[in-house]
């Protein structure tokens, strides 16, 4: 009886032990890996996550995006995902991104609480979730943001009135690798 106790529990234990599954862990607070299929291609695809965990699913392209914008009014917000093209990122320490939305629009990102940055080098496509909204920015925001973003002096002095701005307050990002 004792034999069989025996080989029962190393059975148990040399089973348990054969997991089979794989974790990617990165070392940072913020940041993790997310693998997805691109249902058009059937091609994997990697990001980068910062803030809160989101996927890849039910995401607005940039044109559909931007026709949610125009409908918009000053002081209306939607929430929703939605996909995009960094076109510049906060050069001090990444608390603000810019999206090319094509037409010469750009959607000004920041991000939730300030609880997480993107990488100063950060570039390519993301897939932000949040909160759109369009709003008007100070000709004093205006100038802190060109002055974030390493202008010159010349290019700082000639923002002399504020902008009808296309904002998006994120919750969560995936950095396509």
């Amino acid at each position: 009886m004792k034999k069989i106790i025996r080989i029962t529990i190393i059975s148990i234990f040399v089973f348990s032990c054969n997991n089979t599954s794989k974790t990617v862990e990165i070392n940072s607070e913020t940041e993790s890996v997310v693998q997805s299929i691109d249902e058009k291609s059937n091609q994997k695809l990697t990001y980068n996550s910062f803030g809160l965990k989101i996927d890849s699913k039910d995401v607005l392209p940039v044109e559909k995006m931007l026709s949610t914008y125009n409908t918009l009014k000053i002081g209306d917000t939607i929430a929703t995902k939605m996909s995009g093209k960094i076109s510049e990122v906060c050069s001090k320490k990444g608390c603000w991104m810019k999206l090319d939305m094509g037409n010469e629009q750009i959607v000004r990102v920041t991000f939730k609480d300030y609880g997480f940055f993107m990488p100063l080098d950060a570039s390519g496509n993301v897939i932000v979730n949040g909160k759109a909204f369009v709003s008007e920015t100070s000709v004093e925001d205006l100038k802190h943001y060109a002055e974030d973003a390493g202008k010159s002096v010349e290019e700082i002095a000639a923002i002399i009135s504020p902008e009808k701005t296309y904002s998006f307050i994120a919750d969560g990002v995936l950095l396509e690798e």
